[in-house]
């Protein structure tokens, strides 16, 4: 099922010569950080930010780099859409932003490619990678079993066909502006389905409620009301979302939400070796303090060793499958930590404050904390981790 996911070549589309992490840098450099900090503040997404990053003319595109070429999408390799959303995070310097364009350009339009049928895939990909569709889908929903119970599935009346769905979703990423949403639902007998579900399906509502972070993403509760939904929703197999579905779409949360989170430690980084020499600490420079440096190369070794896990997994992915859990699971737990390290140590540093004036510190410290907490935080990233180091997973 997986053997051709994401292996079918990548892409060599750069920008003119630069690589990926460089051009999407300067591209969310451009469109993205000028009202990053306004939009934080105004809890605002702005979806012609994200119309102009979907179909930038010089590079691939954001919205469906995974899609292959002929739907309309980038076809690029993971390793190098973990690139542009690295670029992505460096240079927008919005954690939020950056979420809800990872969730759209790989949650949603992987697991369609993967498990999708041809008039699934013919009917959505090609105007998700345009940007015309946007995908949503819960956070909770990538922890797997504790949370599908919150969505119901049942037979619809015979004559009807299809399927009821009945429940809620929160923490959805992307509901108040998506076309259709992932749902993932639980039979009586304990097995779990996955459906493609349109925005405009009778008895679904949308609440515009969401987490205190990552405020420039767009979030929402669903509500499912009796939604009637034909046996075409079905992604893959009845029954089958626990051993299809739910794995990939917890790799591929792991590895690529990940992402945006080295490119914001990377611009930290930055901030802090500007700062470090910019400003003065008893009549010197903070750069020529020991405890500077030592935060500052402490620092330089959280992005590096992040990027080395990060891009291994994602390799795994272009090798004809998916990495891993012990390797997805351990990238995810190491990049949350040292996007708090990080930020902390960079908000320990004098005169931290000083260069940008766009408060990424204090943004990024305040998103990173969620971050740590999704895809199921360490409460389920640990186990994932020690089972296969015990050989139990």
């Amino acid at each position: 099922m997986l053997s051709h996911t994401l292996a079918n070549g990548a892409a060599d589309a750069d920008g003119g010569g630069l690589s990926l992490v460089e051009w999407a840098r300067e591209l969310a450099g451009r469109v993205v950080r000028p009202t990053a900090a306004e939009r934080d503040r105004d809890r605002r997404w702005d979806q012609g930010i994200f119309a102009e990053l979907s179909g930038a003319r010089s590079g691939p595109g954001l919205a469906g780099p995974l899609v292959p070429r002929a739907l309309g999408g980038g076809g690029l390799s993971a390793t190098r859409t973990c690139a542009l959303l690295e670029g992505l995070g460096d240079g927008g310097r919005d954690p939020g932003l950056a979420l809800a364009v990872g969730v759209h350009a790989v949650l949603a339009t992987v697991l369609l490619r993967a498990f999708g049928n041809p008039r699934q895939q013919r009917r959505y990909l090609p105007r998700m990678a345009s940007g015309e569709w946007v995908g949503a889908v819960s956070l909770r929903q990538t922890q797997g079993a504790a949370h599908a119970s919150t969505v119901t599935a049942r037979p619809a009346a015979a004559g009807l066909g299809g399927w009821v769905l009945s429940g809620e979703l929160d923490l959805v990423a992307g509901a108040p502006v998506a076309h259709h949403f992932l749902v993932i639902a639980a039979h009586d007998d304990g097995s779990r389905t996955a459906f493609v579900v349109d925005r405009t399906t009778p008895g679904l509502l949308i609440n515009d409620v969401g987490p205190v972070a990552m405020r420039t993403c767009p979030w929402g509760q669903v509500m499912l009301d009796g939604c009637v939904v034909p046996e075409d929703a079905v992604l893959s197999t009845v029954g089958g979302a626990a051993d299809e579905v739910e794995p990939l779409l917890a790799a591929l949360d792991w590895v690529f939400l990940s992402a945006p989170w080295l490119g914001v430690m990377r611009a930290l980084t930055r901030d802090a070796i500007a700062d470090a020499r910019e400003h003065h600490l008893f009549g010197r420079p903070v750069v020529h303090a020991q405890s500077a440096r030592f935060t500052l190369a402490d620092q330089a070794a959280q992005c590096e060793l992040a990027s080395g896990l990060l891009y291994r997994a994602a390799g795994q992915f272009d090798g004809g499958g998916r990495p891993s859990r012990e390797d997805a699971a351990a990238a995810r737990l190491f990049v949350a930590a040292a996007a708090r390290a990080v930020t902390e140590g960079a908000a320990r540093l004098p005169g931290a404050l000083g260069t940008t004036g766009d408060h990424l510190i204090e943004r990024a410290h305040r998103d990173a904390l969620f971050f740590a907490e999704t895809g199921g935080g360490t409460e389920v990233l640990r186990p994932v981790i020690a089972a296969s180091l015990l050989g139990i997973g």
